[in-house]
């Protein structure tokens, strides 16, 4: 049997894209014929005027309280003690605890019918993170690392993601390469550690013990020239490049002025966020900030006052901040949480795990402003209106990035994946 030429050269130059791509971006794409029939390059779930470049992700870590910060329901008796404020939205208040924030709610679209099929916090916070259900076979790339991925770094010397706070349960890179897991910073006053050459060695001899350990790698480096062997020599000339560059100034926040540091808060959290924006301004495209201690099966009405003015400071301080500098139509900030707590208040006055209803906020990044979006009942208990999910949630993050939420990337198992999984993106938020 005789192939046509042109047939054969069709299918060479087609190999030759699927080999480019895959090279390029380090796992397997669609199958070629299905690439192509797309159009190249194609999605039709990509936002065609995407402003977000970047993220300041916040994670209420332990699941956020729904009910006493941004679906409160006045009246009912499902409030306890908490009480509520109006904000500049009709009909829509705020918990009394976020007197801050509430002044700042046009710039908000508030999701208040998520829900999440995870109701245990290392379960529902890599859910959260990731669309997709935590398995031991396999690792799932969290948003920061898609976003690396189809994006690229913003900063060349700098991490392209950070997560700064308790990251212990943050599934990183998954299974892409290191190169786009974060950064891990646990507190944000101390910085970026381990950063510079120390004195006692001079530039010299630092020189002269890289030039001995790259000839001691090479023979190694030849014999296995795979992915995971070149991640490891990559890793070490990023953080070359990250000591030498001029950006380290990014991780110092001692050098913001005493007025601006307290107007975030004297906590992890409200100097996270201040750090967030400092390392945005600088290119790193994803970081997240994270703010514990949600967990209120105990004295819900004690722990969540002061929970909330922790995150009102940092929040409130962050979008203005980010306003003033004219960094807030292409910074996306997202507010979310594993999943809410119980309309019920249990015999400890607290507040258990409620993954059936619970709230996201998103703001910048051309996410319309003044926006409540979908409806629980008049208890807080049921979604009744507009029902988001998990992986929604996800799309639409991805989707005000501009990424392609129907790119198919493949894992070193050859098992298919997609930013989202199935999520879709709530469009109606963005003007």
């Amino acid at each position: 049997m005789t192939m046509n030429p042109n047939r054969l050269s069709e299918l060479s130059r087609r190999q030759f894209a699927a080999r480019a791509a895959s090279a390029a971006l380090g796992v397997g794409l669609l199958p070629v014929d299905r690439l192509f029939a797309a159009g190249e390059g194609a999605s039709k779930a990509r936002h065609p005027n995407a402003k977000a470049k970047n993220v300041i992700y916040l994670y209420m870590a332990g699941g956020m309280s729904h009910l006493d910060t941004f679906d409160p329901k006045p009246g009912n008796e499902v409030m306890g003690s908490t009480t509520t404020l109006a904000t500049g939205i009709d009909d829509y208040h705020v918990g009394s605890g976020l007197r801050r924030t509430a002044a700042l709610m046009d710039r908000f679209a508030v999701v208040n019918s998520m829900y999440s099929t995870q109701g245990a916090h290392e379960q529902g916070n890599y859910y959260m993170h990731t669309s997709y259900t935590l398995r031991g076979t396999i690792r799932h790339p969290a948003m920061g690392g898609w976003l690396l991925k189809f994006n690229g770094k913003g900063n060349p010397t700098l991490p392209g993601s950070v997560v700064i706070g308790d990251g212990s349960r943050h599934p990183g890179g998954g299974f892409f390469e290191s190169k786009f897991s974060p950064l891990m910073i646990n507190n944000p006053e101390q910085g970026l550690q381990n950063s510079a050459r120390k004195e006692t060695v001079s530039e010299t001899a630092f020189n002269r013990r890289l030039d001995m350990a790259r000839h001691l790698d090479a023979p190694f480096h030849e014999a296995f020239p795979q992915k995971n062997v070149r991640a490891y020599r990559d890793l070490y000339d990023e953080a070359l490049s990250l000591m030498k560059s001029e950006d380290l100034k990014a991780f110092d926040i001692a050098s913001e002025p005493a007025a601006v540091r307290e107007r975030y808060g004297d906590d992890n959290f409200g100097q996270g966020c201040l750090l967030a924006r400092r390392l945005v301004q600088h290119g790193v495209r994803f970081v997240e900030v994270s703010l514990g201690r949600w967990d209120t099966h105990v004295n819900n009405f004690v722990e969540v006052p002061e929970r909330c003015d922790i995150l009102d400071r940092g929040l409130s301080a962050l979008v203005q901040d980010l306003e003033a500098n004219g960094m807030l139509e292409d910074t996306l900030i997202v507010l979310a949480s594993e999943f809410g707590r119980t309309p019920k208040i249990n015999g400890n006055e607290g507040r258990d795990h409620y993954p059936k209803a619970f709230t996201t906020l998103l703001a910048g990044g051309g996410v319309k402003g003044g926006t409540v979006y979908g409806k629980t009942d008049e208890e807080g208990a049921e979604v009744v209106e507009n029902k988001v999910s998990v992986p929604d949630l996800n799309a639409t993050i991805g989707y005000a990035l501009g990424l392609p939420l129907d790119q198919v990337l493949y894992s070193p198992s050859k098992r298919p994946f997609t930013v989202a999984d199935k999520g879709q993106p709530i469009t109606a938020l963005f003007g």
